[in-house]
């Protein structure tokens, strides 16, 4: 009996690796390679953001949160200092979940490349820590859980901006929704705008700017520090999602069209008069240097840097108020936070099981 190679026993198997090729890898409605094909990567902005997110791990449990609740059990805080910050711990502690589920339940089902797939599943995981911040900062101060993470049903400002996400999640869980067709991609872009341009790129950041001013004046720095850790993944996310989006267009231009971008556009300034209604929400009278009028012009300069990045026009040519923020989105210019933290991780044989 004659012996044969690997090759000869399962031509079949030889044939398909040479079929597969990087360049038929897709982000969406990839049909000709395995979604489970990892290398060879196409796509190396987004293995670069996986790794990136990797590097910022932490949890919100390492962060001491003593003077804080000192802070918080004394009468040196205002009542307007307050409502600023339970405003963002009710807003944030639902949003959180919102952008989790969305990636799990409406994202991941539709993206088709598996280094795209290999970055949600990291971004999913952040998002779960950064629900579990919220509660960790409800827990240490003694708050009322239900109170914060109820908030999305009780307060106008919070509820109309989920309530405008939802929406955007519903429109592609609906049975029988695909992205075969020109409109079912235009969909699909619309969710992922809403998430990571609206939800991450524009709604999360006056909360940045008002918790990260009490940090800057060396109050509230456990939820402070907290933030910083938050504002770094999402500004990971948010490139992440900005890439993905640019991506799409560039592989399926007969999406973005004219009609389109100005339906984007509008559903940005929609968005933008949904945040200042927030700060307004927040910040009825001005503390911290901080005022509503201050905030309708960041909320539209930083409005007109996302429109930027997708390809459309500026709208507002607004100034930065906080230039200060600058520094601390940026990763290439903001300190390294994990410098100064020192951490005693659990090894596998220390762990009860």
């Amino acid at each position: 009996m004659s012996c044969c190679n690997v090759s000869d026993q399962r031509p079949e198997a030889h044939d398909l690796a040479k079929r597969i090729n990087v360049e038929d890898k897709r982000l969406i409605n990839c049909k000709a390679v395995d979604v489970n094909q990892l290398m060879p990567l196409k796509y190396d902005w987004a293995w670069e953001h996986y790794l990136n997110g990797c590097k910022n791990h932490w949890m919100p449990d390492e962060v001491s949160m003593q003077k804080d609740i000192e802070l918080w059990k004394s009468n040196k805080l205002t009542a307007d200092e307050r409502r600023v910050i339970m405003r963002n711990l009710g807003f944030f502690s639902t949003a959180e979940s919102l952008v989790g589920n969305n990636i799990v339940l409406a994202i991941f089902n539709h993206v088709t490349n598996p280094e795209c797939r290999q970055y949600l599943l990291r971004q999913a995981f952040e998002e779960a820590i950064h629900t579990h911040t919220f509660h960790y900062i409800c827990e240490s101060l003694s708050l009322d859980e239900r109170e914060v993470f109820n908030m999305y049903h009780e307060v106008n400002s919070i509820s109309d901006k989920d309530n405008f996400e939802m929406k955007l999640t519903a429109d592609i869980m609906q049975e029988g929704f695909n992205t075969d067709t020109t409109e079912g991609i235009q969909t699909f872009l619309k969710n992922l705008i809403g998430f990571y341009v609206i939800m991450e790129g524009i709604f999360f950041y006056s909360g940045f700017v008002m918790i990260l001013s009490f940090h800057r004046g060396n109050r509230m720095t456990g939820i402070g520090e907290q933030f910083q850790y938050i504002m770094r993944d999402e500004s990971i996310h948010m490139n992440f999602g900005l890439d993905l989006i640019n991506g799409i267009k560039a592989e399926n231009p007969e999406a973005w069209t004219p009609e389109f971008q100005k339906e984007i556009a509008g559903l940005i300034e929609e968005a933008v008069e949904l945040e200042i209604a927030y700060a307004q929400d927040c910040l009825p009278r001005g503390i911290l240097g901080l005022n509503a009028g201050l905030f309708r012009e960041y909320v539209q300069h930083i409005a007109d840097r996302r429109l930027e990045r997708i390809g459309l026009g500026t709208k507002y040519g607004s100034d930065n108020p906080f230039p200060w923020m600058s520094e601390t989105i940026d990763l290439a210019k903001e300190k390294n936070f994990f410098e100064t933290r020192v951490t005693e991780y659990q090894t596998a044989s220390a762990l009860s099981w």
